[in-house]
């Protein structure tokens, strides 16, 4: 095994590491005992099965591999992973990003605190460690405001404070969190701190982009279609239906931002609000995006930026230029019912065979219960697709949904019926 052609990557999922082998590289897989799969033992070159998360138990085992057999860089596009392949980057003096400003993207308080540094009109924010403070931060900075966990992932634990007489009730819903898992699928994130922060009221969108030795490419601007109440996210579609001045003020915002909070190469994956001043970043993070983003990207530009991500510290893709151009639309739709149970889930891989369907993913099972949409692990699945342009993509996902896939789900009163594709927005309400 040649080092200067080892990847030591923390976590990840079987796609992961089958693209690592894909670009010839040779892979030292550090895998969490719950995430071990088959393919991932039949592909890594070595495979240590370890809590990844826990540094004490990820450095011994990264100095044995740093000696026999060598790598070269440390990479994680997993959440959980990124603060630990920094701290071996660190470790080694290796090229790759490393822990302060991992840690930067991953804690959201930190983040706002150093863009605070840069920007004293940046959005105000403050930890929320006692009842007192959520009354403390209305009355300077005003309602309505957000609370959210310091670090967690999918919409998980966000609250919207309307006025003071919502403090009692989410002070109450954070202190039953506090302590908890953060979703009902992993057991790979803890609910500890959270934070309050200025409310942005606006058009929401993500920005996929990858940088190159300190030059930021913009990939990809992303529509979000949230939940107007909890904040779940409910659709996806790109290239997103902006005038082209407000595309590059998006540009500019994220690559001002990308370089205040210090990233200089690898995947991005940043979420802004268009308000009444400007592109605001909402959170943003040193990885792949979530809920099938990457497939859009590449049904829409023929972007991979997982291979990106895996092949740009050994050169082995070359750099992109500042607008790739889609040669299509691409969207997600999500599957959403109201509160019931699951009764029969069919339909899935007669989707996938529909034309421009690029993947589907149900994760509602019979007998599952139906909740009220708390947040992203409500959801039912998802339908990603292509078409000529965006908002074609957006009418084919839904058209996939409802002529194919048949999730039955029964109420409390014994009515049935199906789940149905989440409501996606116009190009009239992405207009900023």
């Amino acid at each position: 095994m040649n080092p200067d052609s080892t990847v030591l990557i923390v976590g990840a999922t079987d796609e992961t590491v089958r693209k690592a082998k894909e670009l010839g590289l040779s892979v030292l897989l550090l895998q969490h005992p719950t995430k071990v799969s088959a393919e991932q033992e039949e592909l890594a070159d070595v495979l240590r099965v370890v809590d990844y998360t826990d540094w004490a138990a990820v450095e011994p085992v990264a100095r044995q591999l740093r000696e026999a057999p060598g790598f070269r860089v440390a990479i994680s596009i997993t959440e959980p992973g990124l603060e630990n392949a920094g701290r071996v980057n660190d470790l080694f003096g290796l090229d790759g990003t490393g822990y302060q400003v991992t840690r930067r993207f991953r804690d959201k308080l930190a983040m706002r605190r150093h863009l605070a540094e840069h920007d004293p009109s940046a959005v105000a924010a403050a930890p929320l460690l006692r009842r007192a403070d959520l009354d403390s931060f209305g009355a300077v900075h005003g309602y309505p405001f957000i609370v959210k966990p310091t670090d967690a992932t999918a919409s998980i634990g966000v609250f919207r404070v309307g006025g003071p007489e919502d403090a009692e009730q989410v002070w109450a819903t954070v202190e039953g969190l506090r302590g908890t898992r953060t979703d009902r699928i992993s057991t790979m994130y803890l609910l500890q701190e959270f934070l309050m922060e200025e409310y942005v009221e606006g058009p929401e969108f993500s920005v996929e982009a990858f940088s190159f030795a300190g030059r930021h490419v913009v990939v990809a601007i992303t529509e979000k279609f949230v939940h107007h109440v909890r904040f779940a996210e409910l659709g996806h579609a790109l290239p997103a239906r902006l005038e082209e001045p407000a595309q590059e003020r998006i540009r500019t915002s994220v690559s001002r931002f990308l370089d205040q909070i210090g990233l200089r190469d690898g995947v991005s994956h940043t979420e802004v609000r268009i308000g009444a001043r400007g592109p605001v970043i909402i959170e943003s993070h040193n990885r792949v995006a979530g809920d099938a983003i990457p497939v859009l990207v590449q049904g829409a530009y023929g972007i991979d930026m997982i291979k990106y991500a895996l092949g740009w510290p050994f050169g082995l893709v070359a750099e992109l230029p500042d607008r790739p151009e889609a040669h299509a639309g691409a969207s997600v739709r999500s599957l959403v019912s109201e509160p019931g149970r699951v009764e029969s889930v069919e339909g899935a891989d007669e989707a996938a065979a529909q034309d421009g369907v690029l993947y589907v993913h149900l994760t509602a099972k019979p007998g599952d219960t139906v909740h009220s949409i708390r947040d992203n692990w409500d959801r039912l699945g998802l339908v990603a697709v292509t078409g000529p342009d965006t908002t074609a993509a957006i009418r084919r996902g839904a058209e996939v949904i409802e002529d194919v896939i048949r999730i039955r789900v029964t109420g409390e009163d014994g009515r049935t019926w199906f789940a149905h594709a989440a409501e996606a927005g116009s190009p009239a309400e992405v207009q900023a």
